[in-house]
């Protein structure tokens, strides 16, 4: 059932109608302290037995019981001896909390707390209670040097979380509750000084928010830009040109049947040139005779998105594309795409470092798009405290496995 545990007798508990099973730490583990674990000498008797909670015997359930002394800790003063079935101050044994953190990695913590047949909370307990024994030995912040920063949106209203993974092993490193500056300054403030000097490169987007607190906390490194969010905002000028070219056909020519077609180009301009359709290709060949102007925003999208592919074989000449790109949009009189190229400009050398270095949001992009599978997997959290607790949990190490099973080898 468990290791270093001495079995003394079972028996049926007709009140609680569950089976009972009397036992005892070996007699290695005996007289430990539960905080540090260290051998120490026994104080007095405590509260006498307790239970621990363990996995069911089919649809049984099944109880530890055993007396539960205390011990004087040189450190820690009087406190409950350890057991090797259960953690420090837990009801349930450490395979059911195994079990319990497995399934809520899997499924729904509605569904987990069924199966287990305890609550809600509780199992947000044992989530926390695994996380931390699972991370003890371990600094997340340690030896960092390529992180990423980004913020995804929880629930209505604007609430947000800021997530912050490491480039090197694809992992979650901190995450917490709001953005903006303060949020950031507090990952910071845990980083430490000495080790935010270690970082070499920083992806984000554009937000004022990150740029600012990084130059003030670590100006040595890096600041990439992602450039999924560089082509978001080409995609976004082009989308406003559109609009305004079917305004123009509504309302200056007064053609309905023009601006109708303009209306429904939305995805035939937003798709990247390789993956169009046959009919969305002669949608484009219409456009570039209908409204050249229109037209030429598309290909400046193109022409952008085009830059960052070329940096993936060929940086150098991406570094040249992007001047040209930047040249062009300022004489192309599209007032969008001329905001465009200054907001660029903005960005200039974080930009040239995402061509340079091949970084890229992808990572965290990649994290965000689980955490909302986690929140939809719950039907909604009432806390982001939960879902960091999940998230921790499924992406900032090694995910749990079930108890007596080998983790799966790739």
């Amino acid at each position: 059932m468990v290791e270093n545990t001495v079995v003394e007798g079972v028996r049926w508990d007709t009140s609680e109608q569950c089976v009972v099973v009397s036992v005892r730490p070996g007699s290695r583990h005996r007289w430990r302290c539960g905080e540090c674990g260290r051998p120490a000498p026994c104080y007095d008797a405590g509260r006498g037995q307790r239970r621990w909670r363990d996995l069911d015997h089919g649809t049984v359930r099944v109880f530890l019981e055993a007396d539960a002394p205390r011990v004087d800790c040189r450190v820690h003063g009087p406190t409950v001896t350890a057991v090797p079935w259960g953690r420090h101050g837990a009801g349930h044994t450490r395979a059911f909390d195994q079990q319990t953190a497995w399934m809520a990695a899997e499924c729904s913590k509605t569904a987990t707390a069924e199966l287990m047949r305890t609550s809600w909370r509780t199992v947000g307990r044992i989530v926390a209670r695994y996380v931390a024994d699972r991370d003890r030995a371990l600094d997340r912040l340690a030896a960092l040097s390529r992180i990423g920063i980004d913020e995804i949106s929880h629930r209505k209203g604007q609430k947000y979380m800021t997530v912050v993974v490491d480039h090197d092993t694809a992992r979650v490193v901190w995450m917490a509750d709001g953005h903006g500056k303060d949020v950031l300054h507090r990952f910071f403030d845990d980083l430490g000084a000495e080790r935010a000097a270690r970082l070499t490169h920083i992806s984000a987007d554009g937000a004022g928010w990150i740029a600012d607190v990084l130059a003030l906390r670590t100006p040595g490194a890096v600041r990439v830009m992602d450039p999924f969010h560089v082509v978001a905002w080409a995609t976004d000028a082009l989308d406003t040109e559109r609009r305004a070219s079917w305004n123009r056909a509504r309302r200056e020519s007064g053609d309905r049947e023009t601006a109708r077609a303009l209306k429904d180009s939305r995805f035939a301009l937003w798709k990247n040139e390789a993956d169009l359709t046959d009919r969305q290709v002669a949608k484009l060949a219409w456009i570039q005779v209908t409204d050249p102007r229109l037209h030429r925003a598309w290909r400046l999208k193109e022409a952008l998105r085009m830059v960052f592919t070329l940096a993936r074989t060929r940086p150098t000449a991406a570094l040249k594309a992007l001047d040209h790109w930047i040249g062009w949009a300022r004489r192309c009189r599209i007032d969008a795409f001329v905001d465009l190229q200054r907001k660029i400009m903005r960005h200039y050398d974080a930009i040239r470092s995402a061509l340079i270095t091949g970084m890229s949001n992808g990572l965290i992009e990649s994290t965000n798009t689980k955490t909302r599978l986690i929140i939809r997997r719950g039907f909604g959290f009432h806390s982001a405290d939960a879902i960091i607790a999940l998230v921790m949990l499924t992406l900032a190490g090694d995910k749990p496995t079930l108890p007596g099973r080998q983790p799966a080898t790739r």
